[in-house]
């Protein structure tokens, strides 16, 4: 008797993990069937950073680039339908000599995007307005846009803004982690230099709306924020940030700057970077690793290009060492839920972070977007939101800038 009630336990388990299984395939299904249809775009990605190091392919075939997340193939199995990717020139010295020297490597930047573009025309194009992705969906390729993290480069030379736009920057992240000559940043050290936007920086927003370009407010300062705010005659967007009331940290937005982008009718793009995301118990044998190889390349300033290269491939070595306890995607969607409820539907979409820093557990590439979008199904969001999500809302806030162009 014994041994048949246990048989019989067995077989109800059995049945409950078919079922568990047969559910998950069933929302796996959905989520591509719905990435199949809508239009999907990851807002901000440090892919370039990638193009020179050794054994990566961006067509995807052949790519072994050590921490890689996103190529062509990858955006394919994942139903990611266009990218932005960044012009992305760190923080040196705000001086004539530190200006031409970024400003050199950012045209370098735009020309290897073109370029390693171009050699999959088959599969991308370089897209530059927000209909150009609906084109390219149809025609089986992905869309490849432009943005600029960190407006170092300009210098203080206001024509290198309009100079952008042309070779493609549809967007420019203000700052990156430290003060320039533009505003402030989130997170220097040393603290605020002009308690937000410089008089150059407020130039600098004029002449972006002025081409209908994108004001990302993404690492810049609370103070910066407001500047930005109040001057803008367009909405603004801020590519990759997460809700500061969910993980607090700086460079994420509180709820009032939320619900600030909302009113100004703009857009938050959800970052899966897993330290904005959760924060992540200490991990000394990590800090110390990182610490170490910040010592080495002389915290990455004043490096020739091999030296960068060098250095690169030896910090993708070491996420893969310690990858530290990650968020998850389930951590991600707390964030959509929150900023949802704070903003509404309508000014939430998603900027990755990935070959940047981001990646979560069940999302580490883009091979694995749907995965965000199986959640977001799991608590309830409905298709038309969803569509909103993954891309609607960002091309509404696309569409307004341009109608400020001058």
């Amino acid at each position: 008797m014994k041994r048949y009630l246990y048989l019989v336990a067995l077989m109800a388990l059995s049945a409950c993990a078919g079922n568990v299984k047969n559910d998950e395939q069933s929302l796996e299904e959905k989520a591509k069937a719905l990435h199949a249809e809508m239009v999907t775009i990851d807002t901000h990605t440090d892919t370039p950073l990638n193009f020179l190091r050794e054994g990566f392919d961006f067509s995807g075939e052949n790519n072994s680039a050590i921490g890689s997340k996103v190529d062509l193939r990858k955006m394919e199995e994942g139903g990611l339908d266009a990218a932005f990717f960044a012009v992305f020139i760190g923080q040196r010295e705000c001086t004539p000599e530190g200006y031409k020297k970024a400003n050199e490597k950012a045209l370098k930047i735009f020309n290897a995007i073109h370029e390693s573009v171009a050699k999959y025309s088959d599969r991308a194009e370089v897209a530059t307005s927000p209909d150009d992705v609906y084109r390219l969906k149809k025609e089986g390729k992905r869309a490849i846009y432009i943005g600029v993290e960190n407006g170092f480069p300009i210098g203080e030379d206001l024509d290198q803004v309009k100079r952008f736009y042309d070779m493609g920057a549809r967007y420019i992240t203000l700052c990156h982690t430290r003060n320039n000559q533009i505003c402030d940043s989130s997170t220097d050290p040393d603290g605020p230099k002009y308690n937000g936007l410089s008089n150059f920086g407020r130039k600098v927003v004029a002449e972006m709306n002025r081409l209908g370009m994108m004001i990302d407010v993404s690492h810049i300062s609370d103070s910066s924020f407001y500047d930005v705010l109040a001057l803008s005659k367009a909405p603004v967007i801020a590519s990759h940030s997460c809700a500061r009331a969910v993980c607090d940290h700086p460079r994420n937005l509180s709820d009032e700057m939320l619900r600030a982008i909302a009113k100004n009718g703009g857009v938050v793009q959800m970052c899966i970077l897993s330290d904005y995301v959760k924060i992540s118990p200490p991990n000394p044998a990590r800090d110390s690793a990182y610490r170490a190889l910040r010592e080495k390349w002389n915290n990455f300033r004043n490096l020739t290009p091999e030296q960068e290269k060098q250095a690169t491939s030896e910090w993708y070595k070491l996420e893969e060492q310690f990858p530290g306890s990650r968020a998850t995607v389930s951590d991600v969607v707390d964030h959509i839920d929150h900023m949802v409820k704070v903003m509404g539907i309508d000014h939430v979409g998603i900027g990755t972070d990935f070959d940047g820093g981001g990646g979560v557990e069940g999302c580490r590439d883009a091979s694995e977007m749907y995965h965000i979008t199986m959640e977001l199904i799991k608590r309830g969001y409905s298709d038309k939101d969803i569509r909103k999500i993954w891309g609607e809302n960002f091309l509404r806030v696309f569409r307004e800038v341009q109608k400020h162009k001058e």
